[in-house]
């Protein structure tokens, strides 16, 4: 589902995403963006903004992964859990089952994983702020490029509405004296 999802992200040509590697077999299989997705890609050329919080594990992770390491998306939220061995619980006895790793994930660019560390967002904010904080950096990029002045302050304007949500956000967020 990782490369599914990743391969609507980039353009036609494969993109390795990432490894894993196996115990059982001492074997490694490579994951790949698909040369073929049903309906539209969204391409590699426009942003992505992708938003995280400290209960993002597994697949999710892998998929945050994957993007921050290849540059395709800024990561806006809190660091995820850090879930990157797959494996499977064992019994120890009739009360007691342990989760034992099967193998590790090597991402190919960075060779390591997020195994016990998590995905480091670019933006470092609360969960519940992070809808809002990409809302605004995505608004500001369009800002950038958009020479009308009338679409100009109309973009201005969504960005400070959006900029006083936030702020009631976080000001009902902090504990109260």
């Amino acid at each position: 589902m990782v490369a599914l999802l990743s391969s609507y992200l980039f353009g036609a040509q494969p993109v390795h995403l990432n490894d894993l590697y196996w115990r059982e077999g001492d074997s490694t299989h490579q994951w790949w963006t698909l040369p073929y997705v049903p309906g539209k890609r969204y391409g590699d050329k426009r942003p992505v903004y992708l938003l995280t919080a400290k209960r993002t594990f597994s697949a999710a992770e892998e998929f945050t992964y994957n993007l921050k390491n290849l540059k395709r998306a800024t990561i806006v939220g809190e660091t995820t859990g850090g879930g990157a061995h797959p494996g499977g619980g064992r019994r120890v006895n009739a009360h007691f089952m342990v989760w034992v790793p099967s193998g590790r994930a090597i991402n190919p660019y960075s060779k390591t994983n997020w195994e016990g560390t998590g995905v480091t967002p670019d933006i470092d904010v609360p969960a519940d702020q992070a809808l809002k904080v990409a809302h605004i950096e995505a608004m500001k990029k369009v800002l950038e490029k958009v020479t009308d002045q009338e679409r100009q302050r109309a973009i201005k304007n969504a960005i400070e509405t959006t900029q006083k949500e936030l702020d009631e956000i976080t000001k009902s967020a902090k504990p109260k004296p």
